[in-house]
C-alpha cells in the first residue's frame, strides 16, 4: 500500500510540474486554444532544415537566413505572408500552403525555432561536456566574419536609421528581426529588394535616406560585430 500511495504522489507532483512548466495557450482563428507542441515544431524543422540548417543558422553560405532564436510572432507572421504571397519567396512555394503548413504548424515551428538560441561560437575545448552535447551546440552557433568597413561611421548611422527598431545590440524587438548574428549576404539581398519595392519595409522613410556604396559598407561592418 506504501508503494501504491508513494508512486501516487509521484505522479502527481510530476503532473504539477508539468503543467507548471506548460507554455501558456494561444488563441487559434476560430476561438480554439492551443498549447504549442515543440515535438511536432522538431518533425517541421526537418523540412526546413535543407535550406536553413539542423538548427535553423542558416545555410547556403548565407543565401538563407538564420532562423533560431527570432521571436516566434515574427516567425509566424513571415510563414504567413509567405502562405498568402504577401511576401513572395519561390522556394517556399511547396511548403507555405495550407495543406503542407497549416496554423497550428505554423505556431509549433516558430515556437520550436525561438527555444534555440544560437551561440556565437562553438564550443572552447576546454569546456567539459559531452560529445554529442559539444557537435549540437557547434552546429547551432553562428559566427558572422567582419565585414570591410568604418564600423564606428556605420555605427552612427545605425544608431540613426536602424536602432529604434532593431535596438542598439542589433537584437530587435518582437517583430522587428534581429540584425545581429544574421547573414550578412541575406541581409544585402533583403535591403536589395526593400529598396526597389520588391518587399514591404514598414519603415522604409529612414531606410532610404540618402545613403552612399560607402555608408552602406560601414552599415555592415558595423552590424557584422555586433555579436563580437
Amino acid at each position: 500500500m506504501r508503494a501504491v500511495v508513494l508512486a501516487l504522489m509521484a505522479s502527481l507532483a510530476a503532473g504539477a510540474a508539468a503543467a507548471q512548466n506548460a507554455p501558456p495557450p494561444v488563441t487559434l482563428p476560430g476561438g480554439k486554444n492551443w498549447n504549442f507542441d515543440i515535438d511536432n515544431g522538431r518533425e517541421i524543422m526537418r523540412t526546413c532544415a535543407a535550406c536553413h540548417g539542423e538548427y535553423g543558422e542558416g545555410g547556403g553560405g548565407g543565401v538563407y537566413p538564420r532562423i533560431s532564436g527570432m521571436h516566434p510572432d515574427y516567425l509566424a507572421e513571415q510563414l504567413r505572408a509567405f502562405k498568402t504571397r504577401t511576401r513572395e519567396n519561390i522556394p517556399m512555394f511547396p511548403y507555405a500552403n495550407d495543406r503542407e503548413l497549416p496554423e497550428k504548424d505554423v505556431l509549433d515551428v516558430s515556437h520550436y525555432l525561438a527555444t534555440i538560441k544560437p551561440p556565437k561560437h562553438p564550443p572552447s575545448d576546454d569546456v567539459k561536456m559531452d560529445a554529442f552535447e559539444r557537435l549540437k551546440l557547434a552546429k547551432q552557433a553562428v559566427q558572422i566574419p567582419r565585414e570591410p568597413g568604418d564600423a564606428d561611421k556605420g555605427r552612427k548611422l545605425y544608431e540613426a536609421d536602424c536602432l529604434e527598431c532593431h535596438a542598439r545590440d542589433g537584437q530587435g524587438r518582437v517583430k522587428k528581426p534581429p540584425l545581429a548574428q544574421q547573414h550578412m549576404k541575406y541581409l544585402q539581398a533583403q535591403i536589395t529588394l526593400f529598396l526597389s519595392d520588391m518587399r514591404k519595409h514598414e519603415d522604409i522613410d529612414e531606410l532610404i535616406r540618402p545613403k552612399s556604396a560607402e555608408d552602406w559598407k560601414n552599415i555592415w561592418a558595423h552590424i557584422s560585430v555586433l555579436d563580437d
